[in-house]
């Protein structure tokens, strides 16, 4: 197949489902002596995933998948959003798959509860949308073994895909989500020369997964007692940096408390003052938290509180807003102006002041 009519073929399967796809695609250039197993190997360090690469660029349409110097491929991959305050798992399914209905793909690829927005900060991985022509009638069996290593149960395509059956047609197009087209590290440094920042993203994504790997031995610590083991973990893992707002709880939450158990309330204070900034309802649990703790957590909420108002508070000497009014000809009843908005705190870092000690 040429060039020109292979790509014809994967603009004609883009155009009627409306998916949006990641801006910019990777793309490869055919050199001499390259084969789709050998492109697979240096993108994905798998030669398997030739597969995803005939599927992605319409090479298995006709029965045929050569390539010849010079053609273009796409390199199918995931991609990675940053979440910031406000979105929805809906709005995200709708922009990047076209569709609220399969906002049940992010949440799970990302291990969230679908019941909560998503964590503020994370950097979360977007499985792609490869389109896959059904060669054959009742392939679903074989597509999952192609496509998701046998480790995926169909229901994820067949509710992706709005399937009543398992029942697939010859010609039927299906997308199928996946999570596992991460690129290797040599395909990280061929796609950094095209999109700069797809290394730096996944190696956002990889350190908040590292750092929820270690929070339960953060609060093991902490639960056992061993809080000088807690504050110096808990402050390698802020000094990680890119964390999420979930993360900063957790971590600041048991900061938190072992401070508090070493005697120091002050840096204790500081902790939970940055706890609550993220989460500002957050419950430690009466009966099972010491009435230490929760007293300075409710000295914490105290000094936001406390400070919040300060920040709102109009400047001493400043007239009345009713007298203001009248200084321009205005009555008490006109439209006031609204408050400055409360600046964000600038709270001592714990794991600077516990240095010190």
């Amino acid at each position: 197949m040429s060039a020109l009519r292979t790509w014809l073929l994967v603009a004609a399967l883009l155009l009627p489902l409306g998916v949006a796809r990641a801006d910019g695609a990777i793309v490869h250039i055919v050199r001499p002596g390259e084969t789709l197993a050998s492109i697979a190997e240096l993108y994905y360090g798998d030669p398997r995933r030739e597969s995803v690469i005939v599927a992605e660029n319409g090479l298995g349409s006709e029965g045929g998948s050569s390539i010849v110097v010079g053609l273009k491929l796409v390199i199918p991959t995931v991609s990675y959003h940053h979440v910031v305050g406000g979105e929805t798992w809906a709005e995200l399914a709708e922009h990047y798959y076209g569709d609220v209905r399969r906002a049940f793909v992010l949440s799970e690829a990302n291990n969230q509860n679908a019941g909560k927005p998503p964590d503020v900060g994370a950097e979360l991985l977007v499985p792609y949308p490869l389109r896959q022509v059904v060669t054959q009638h009742d392939a679903l069996r074989q597509i999952m073994k192609d496509y998701f290593d046998g480790a995926k149960d169909s229901q994820i395509v067949r509710r992706f895909n709005a399937m009543k059956t398992s029942r697939t047609d010859r010609g039927q197009i299906l997308l199928l989500p996946l999570s596992n087209l991460v690129l290797s590290e040599s395909g990280k440094k061929l796609a950094a020369k095209q999109h700069k920042d797809i290394e730096a993203q996944a190696e956002t994504r990889d350190k908040q997964l590292r750092i929820n790997d270690e929070l339960p031995a953060l609060h093991e610590h902490v639960r056992h007692g061993r809080y000088v083991e807690a504050v110096a973990m808990a402050n390698r893992l802020i000094g990680m940096g890119d964390l999420t707002g979930n993360q900063i709880v957790s971590i600041q939450r048991e900061l938190g408390t072992a401070l508090i158990a070493l005697d120091r309330e002050d840096l204790g204070l500081e902790a939970f003052k940055q706890m609550l900034e993220k989460q500002p309802d957050v419950e430690l649990g009466i009966g099972a938290t010491s009435p230490k703790v929760l007293r300075v957590l409710e000295a914490a909420r105290k000094a936001i509180a406390e400070a919040k108002s300060a920040l709102a508070a109009p400047p001493a000497g400043a007239p009345a807003p009713a007298a203001a009014a009248a200084n321009h000809g205005g009555s008490a009843s006109s439209p006031k102006a609204s408050p400055p908005p409360a600046a964000k705190l600038a709270a001592a870092k714990p794991a600077a002041a516990a240095s010190k000690h």
